[in-house]
């Protein structure tokens, strides 16, 4: 044996000698369904079936298959648009609580193999998967456990219909990602006719362990989607936000369908016994179903971006449902704000600062767990602290000071969650600048802060589980967000101005004239008593770009009004707060009566009306009358309100002009079976 080879074995046993064991999994951890889950951070939700079509939310089952019947389908604008917003998969309501089907099911004749949509040969379902794999996105469905159509519902044949529909799903339209199962389950239907209510227990009915065993044997790649997965759990809420300390752990044992103590689901458990991540669900609309009357609705850029902040940025998925119009097709306005976030998420991620930077740790395990696995853009590869090591200190520094205002973290969750504390501090000058204090990381964590320009960032874990394993650190300088102020106003005329960024200005006029850069600039919230014409618009300093002007028109301040005559919460009709309404509790109630406070000239009245998700009672037709004593009136105006259940925008009706110290509105006619008549806002004009 030579000398040499020698010693390249006793060399080779020595660095073995040195080399650190890998760190152990520490708690539950994550399957492999679940780690390619995870991966996706961001995907679509189709809601397009029969509620499309009757303009509602969860149908009855008594629906005619004639009427789902869209004109101009077409699953490919839906897959392309998505993929071009950056989601990397789609999942549609094959069937939803009415019980019809988007696919010729041989379980019902509730589908759409008897609509008139392609003359009875159509297969929504085999469209849509086959478009995703057209277009490299993932496909998964939503099948609703509760079947409002069914007349076997309630009985064990249903829930082999139930499974048989699975079967159906899960074998004939290729690979499936996520298989979606709602929490709603029981209650009033046609049930075939039978018009009742039926309960049942929605822990065991269904017989979740065969549904569970059916998705293992026919989709072994798919995560199982409920409140209590399980592979997946819902975030307790339907707004698309996670708790900011999210572990992705929980005591899965303890969670059923229906579970009361759901807002534990937007947080997780500390001590979870299974892994089970969140996802975040959230309708691009107030409504999941596509609605007319929401048109003026779709959720504005700043609110999607802090919907992503909120879920993928708090160790979470984002699904973003977007409901397909009666076309089938997605509406210009929805798109037009899904592009808007993805252009805002690329510029906020679009420079990494951290991968130029040089790093350094207080400890690590080895050479294969070294500081510079933080910044090397992988998460296969990660730093660990060192056996026993559960405190620790990262330093990232700049070769010259840099701004920085996102910071970007993920554990390696291969071996699970630990983190449960952790501070973010910049060295500003020779001093260190706190930016934040946090609490869980999990697969992803990103902070928002303002911008501070600095030589180095500290991450200090002062609290684990255990050893610390981050697989990557990112610092980022996104851009200022410009866009449109957004206004509010109090009944007393206190008039806010608001933008998301702080240094962002806003220059405004209250005279009807065009606002330019020595026009007034908003400091903070000021009363505007008197109707006047508001026009502004944002400007960025720093690039001297500005939005374009928008325009309010400010009504009177409503600080005297009172209420002469109206139900019990009827002052929330002038409250100046579009976004709450009175509903008469019974329809001689179905008028108000305001008492302006004292003599006003007015040449019309304005009526908003309620904007909640589950619109009722919107007054159709309309008679307005006025009085300078409250007991003498005179009919100025009466008429319909044109369009108005799907345009549920402000209404203004003018007249010639007039004084008056009371103002009445009634409803002559509303929308609906209900005469109730509902009043988000009414409001007066002035000469």
């Amino acid at each position: 044996m030579s000398k040499h080879y020698l010693f390249i074995l006793s060399l080779a046993l020595f660095l073995t000698s040195c080399a650190e064991a890998p760190p152990q999994a520490l708690g539950p951890v994550p399957s492999e369904r679940q780690l390619q889950w995870q991966e996706m951070e961001y995907y679509a939700f189709f809601h397009f079936n029969m509620n499309t079509f009757t303009d509602m939310e969860w149908g009855l089952g008594a629906e005619d298959p004639s009427l789902f019947n869209p004109t101009e389908l077409d699953v490919d604008q839906w897959v392309e648009t998505v993929k071009n917003a950056g989601m990397k998969g789609v999942i549609i309501t094959a069937k939803h609580h009415d019980g019809f089907c988007l696919w010729p099911t041989k379980t019902t004749e509730h589908s759409i193999k008897n609509s008139p949509y392609k003359n009875g040969e159509g297969d929504l379902v085999k469209e849509l998967a086959e478009a995703s794999r057209r277009h490299g996105l993932k496909f998964g469905v939503y099948l609703s456990p509760w079947d409002r159509n069914n007349e076997y519902y309630g009985t064990d044949r249903y829930v082999e219909v139930f499974h048989e529909q699975l079967r159906e799903l899960l074998t004939n339209y290729g690979p499936i990602f996520e298989v979606w199962f709602d929490g709603a389950n029981g209650g009033t239907g046609y049930y075939g006719g039978a018009n009742e209510k039926r309960q049942i227990d929605n822990k065991t009915y269904y017989k979740w362990d065969q549904t569970t065993a059916i998705v293992r044997e026919l989709q072994p790649n798919a995560v199982i989607f409920s409140d209590n997965g399980p592979d997946i759990r819902w975030v307790g809420n339907e707004e698309g936000w996670a708790n900011e300390t999210n572990w992705s752990v929980m005591r899965r044992d303890e969670i059923y369908p229906g579970w009361p103590r759901y807002k534990e689901l937007r947080g997780g458990h500390y001590d979870g016994t299974h892994w089970l991540p969140a996802e975040c669900d959230v309708s691009i609309r107030p409504g999941w179903y596509y609605h007319a009357s929401e048109d003026h609705q779709v959720k504005s850029l700043a609110h999607l971006l802090d919907i992503y902040y909120k879920s993928v940025g708090r160790n979470s998925n984002l699904l973003l449902n977007i409901p397909v119009d009666t076309r089938g097709l997605i509406h210009p306005k929805d798109s037009l704000q899904l592009m808007r976030l993805k252009e805002q998420i690329d510029k906020d991620f679009a420079q990494d600062l951290a991968l130029n930077a040089q790093v350094e740790v207080s400890s690590t395990r080895g050479r294969g767990y070294k500081a510079d696995n933080l910044n090397d853009s992988s998460d296969k590869t990660y730093w660990a602290s060192g056996q026993g090591v559960d405190t620790a200190s990262v330093v990232l520094s700049f070769k010259e000071p840099t701004a920085v205002n996102r910071i970007l973290l993920q554990e390696y969750i291969r071996l699970g969650q630990r983190v449960s504390e952790f501070t973010v501090e910049a060295q500003v000058g020779d001093k260190w600048q706190l930016i934040d204090t946090q609490t869980t990381i999990g697969n992803k964590r990103i902070l928002r802060f303002d911008t501070v320009r600095t030589s180095k960032i500290r991450v200090r874990i002062t609290a684990s589980k255990g050893e610390i394993l981050l697989s990557n650190i990112s610092l980022y300088n996104a851009p200022t967000l410009l866009v449109d102020p957004a206004i509010k106003r109090d009944k007393d005329g206190t008039l806010t101005l608001e933008v998301p960024d702080t240094n962002v200005q806003v220059y405004y006029t209250l005279d009807g004239s065009t606002p330019d850069l020595n026009s007034s600039k908003y400091t903070a919230p000021f009363v505007v008593q008197q109707q006047a014409m508001l026009k502004m618009f944002a400007f960025n300093p720093e690039t001297e770009q500005r939005t374009g002007i928008t325009e309010h028109k400010l009504e009177v301040s409503k600080e005297d009004w009172s209420i002469v005559h109206g139900g019990e919460k009827s002052v929330l009709a002038i409250d100046a707060n579009s976004d709450s309404f009175y509903t008469a509790l019974k329809e001689d109630q179905n008028q108000v009566i305001v008492d302006l406070g004292s003599e006003m000239g007015l040449k019309g009245f304005s009526y908003t009306p309620m904007q909640a998700r589950f619109p009722h009672g919107i007054i159709t037709d309309y008679e307005f009358s006025v009085s300078k004593d409250g007991k003498n009136w005179t009919v100025l105006s009466r008429g319909e309100f044109g369009n108005i259940v799907n345009n549920r925008i402000r209404q203004e009706i003018y007249f010639g002009p007039s004084k008056a110290r009371f103002i009445k509105l009634k409803a002559l006619k509303v929308a609906g079976d209900k005469p109730n008549a509902t009043f988000g806002e009414i409001g007066i004009l002035q000469n």
